[in-house]
C-alpha cells in the first residue's frame, strides 16, 4: 500500500477529463456521511436524517445550474445520465453530432429508433445551418443531442442557438454538459434544454456518480425499475455518501472556475513552447472557443500508444482521447471528425489540466514531449 501512495504522490497527473483526484473536503464530506449511514426512503429518524441530505445535496447541485431541485435525478454516473436522456424519453428518431462521447455515439447500435449523425467543421462545431438542414424532415419525437464541450479537444458549442433551432422545429435537445461542469459557468434555464448530463468525478467529487437534469413536464420511462425513488424515474437506494460528495465538489466550483485562466495560460504555455520546438505539432480545437484547462496534442509518427506509455514512465499521466473506453488505446474518432487523417488520429494525445497542477508539472511536461519527439523524430 506505501509503494502504491508513493507511486500516486510521485507521479504528475495531467488527465482531469478522465477523473479529476477528489478534493480533500469530498472526502471528509463522505466519510461524515457515510458515519450517518440511514436509508432516505425510511420513515424513521435516521432515515429521515438520510432523506435531509440528500434533498439539501439536490438542492445545492440546483443552485448552481439554475434550476429548480425537482428536475434534478442523481444517477450512477455520466454515461447513465446520457443513456437516459437518449432511450428514456420516448424518442424514436435521434440526431446527434460526430463528436459526440460513446455513451452518446454506441446508442446508433443500441438505440431502437433512427439515429442520424451530424457533421462538425475543421474547428469542431456543429454549424447552425447543418442542424437546421437535418430538421427539415423529421419524424415526430425526435431528440437533438449535442455536447457542450468536448472532452477531448474541450471544444464548446453554441447550445443556446442550437436549442434554439431544435425548439423552433418542435423536437427535444439534451446536452452532454459532463465536461463543461466546473471549467464554465453553467446555467440549464439560460441554456433553453430540455435535458442535461452532469457528473460528480469530473470535477473532485466521487466517481460513480451524476445527475440527470430534465424538464418536469417531459415523460421519463426509467431504465432501473425498483421501488420508485427519485420521483420514480431512477429506482434503487441512493449512493447517499456518493451524492453528498457530488453536492460538497458542487459546492465548490466557484474555485474551479476561478483557477480556469490559471489554467488556460498553462494550456497557452504548452502550445506555444511546442511550437516553438517543431512545425509539425498541430492542436486540434486550437482556434475554436475551448475550456481553459484542454489540449489535444498531435506528435506526427508517434502512436498515441507510445506516447501515453513513454510519458508513464517518466512519471507523467496523459491519455488518448476519451479514457471511457475500458483502457483501449484506439484512433480518436474526434480528429476524424475535424478533418484529422487516419495517421493523425491513431497519434494524438490528450493533456487536461485541473485544481492540483502546478507550473512545474506542465515544465515537466514540455520537457518530456521534447524529448520524445527529439528521439523520435532527431535521433
Amino acid at each position: 500500500m506505501c509503494f502504491l501512495s508513493d507511486m500516486v504522490q510521485n507521479s504528475i497527473y495531467l488527465d482531469y477529463n478522465a477523473t479529476a483526484p477528489i478534493k480533500p473536503e469530498v472526502i471528509a464530506e463522505v466519510a461524515r456521511v457515510m458515519e450517518i449511514g440511514g436509508n432516505p426512503s425510511s420513515v424513521h429518524n435516521r432515515g429521515r436524517i438520510a432523506k435531509a441530505i440528500l434533498e439539501k445535496s439536490r438542492q445545492s447541485v440546483a443552485r448552481m445550474i439554475n434550476c429548480r431541485p425537482q428536475k434534478i435525478t442523481f444517477t450512477g454516473g455520466g454515461t447513465e445520465a446520457n443513456n437516459i436522456a437518449v432511450k428514456s424519453s420516448g424518442a424514436q428518431h435521434l440526431i446527434l453530432a460526430e463528436t459526440e462521447h460513446d455513451s452518446i455515439r454506441q446508442s446508433e447500435g443500441h438505440f431502437s429508433g433512427t439515429v442520424e449523425i451530424l457533421p462538425v467543421n475543421a474547428t469542431g462545431y456543429v454549424t447552425p445551418d447543418s442542424l437546421s438542414k437535418a430538421l427539415t424532415a423529421v419524424p415526430d419525437h425526435t431528440l437533438v443531442s449535442i455536447m457542450l464541450a468536448n472532452n477531448e479537444t474541450g471544444v464548446i458549442q453554441d447550445i443556446k442557438a442550437l436549442a434554439e433551432i431544435a425548439h423552433a422545429h418542435g423536437v427535444l435537445f439534451h446536452t452532454d454538459a459532463i465536461q463543461a461542469f466546473g471549467k464554465i459557468p453553467l446555467d440549464f434555464r439560460d441554456l433553453g434544454v430540455d435535458m442535461m448530463s452532469l457528473s460528480g468525478h469530473k470535477i473532485g467529487g466521487p466517481q460513480g456518480v451524476g445527475a440527470f437534469v430534465a424538464l418536469e413536464k417531459l415523460t421519463i420511462t426509467p431504465l432501473i425499475f425498483g421501488g420508485g425513488q427519485e420521483v420514480g424515474r431512477r429506482s434503487g437506494t441512493e449512493n447517499l455518501a456518493g451524492i453528498a460528495g457530488f453536492a460538497k465538489a458542487v459546492s465548490l466550483i466557484p474555485q474551479n472556475l476561478q483557477a480556469m485562466d490559471r489554467l488556460a495560460d498553462y494550456r497557452n504555455r504548452i502550445e506555444q513552447t511546442l511550437m516553438a520546438h517543431t512545425d509539425q505539432v498541430k492542436f486540434f480545437g486550437q482556434n475554436a472557443n475551448r475550456v481553459g484547462n484542454t489540449t489535444t496534442i498531435l506528435m506526427p509518427g508517434v502512436l498515441s500508444e507510445t506516447q501515453v506509455m513513454a510519458f508513464d514512465l517518466a512519471g507523467i499521466c496523459v491519455s488518448s482521447g476519451s479514457a471511457c473506453s475500458s483502457g483501449k488505446v484506439k484512433p480518436s474518432h474526434v480528429v476524424s471528425a475535424m478533418g484529422g487523417s487516419h495517421d493523425e488520429a491513431l497519434s494524438t494525445i490528450r493533456v487536461s489540466l485541473g485544481w492540483n497542477t502546478t507550473e512545474d508539472d506542465v515544465t515537466a511536461f514540455i520537457e518530456a514531449w521534447k524529448k520524445l519527439f527529439d528521439r523520435k523524430h532527431k535521433g
